[in-house]
């Protein structure tokens, strides 16, 4: 079984439901997870959310956290997490879980801080959390590196 489909299966056991908020992974968590049969009864859905300006207009992040850190922050992960809970919201009720990516997959860096430096944010009725990951590798591994911590981080929320 994979992760995805343990993450599927933990979220269908106790009623929830996820959304999705990516950026430097592009929708890939979204894809992986969508790749397991009946993901449907657990994935709300997922925004990706590139452009800086839509982690703000969307899903709410802090402008001035955005001005002043850029979107490669544990804080924006977070914020990111708790957006999309709501911006996945059905008749006024969020997901219950919400995860986010935010990072530097290179070849470069456009604000100095480290090719392979990742953020996840989790938001959860339990709480919001966040995970730095520094990843090595080529852009297409630190994507999928991105993506499996997204997962596995969403996967230890749903169990708790």
């Amino acid at each position: 079984m994979t992760a995805a489909a343990d993450l599927v299966a933990a979220l269908r056991a106790r009623g929830w439901t996820i959304g999705v908020a990516e950026s430097l992974t592009g929708g890939a968590v979204a894809a992986e997870i969508v790749t397991v049969p009946g993901a449907s009864t657990a994935l709300r859905g997922a925004v990706v959310a590139y452009d800086t300006a839509i982690k703000h207009t969307l899903l709410g992040v802090d402008a001035d956290l955005l001005a002043a850190h850029g979107p490669v922050h544990p804080r924006v992960a977070a914020q990111m997490a708790d957006g999309v809970r709501r911006a996945l919201a059905v008749n006024g009720h969020p997901t219950d879980v919400g995860v986010s990516t935010t990072g530097i997959a290179g070849p470069d860096s456009p604000d100095g801080q480290p090719v392979g430096t990742v953020h996840i944010g989790v938001s959860a009725p339990s709480g919001t959390t966040t995970r730095a990951h520094r990843f090595t590798g080529s852009r297409e591994q630190i994507r999928a590196q991105a993506r499996d911590a997204a997962i596995a981080a969403a996967l230890q929320a749903a169990r708790e």
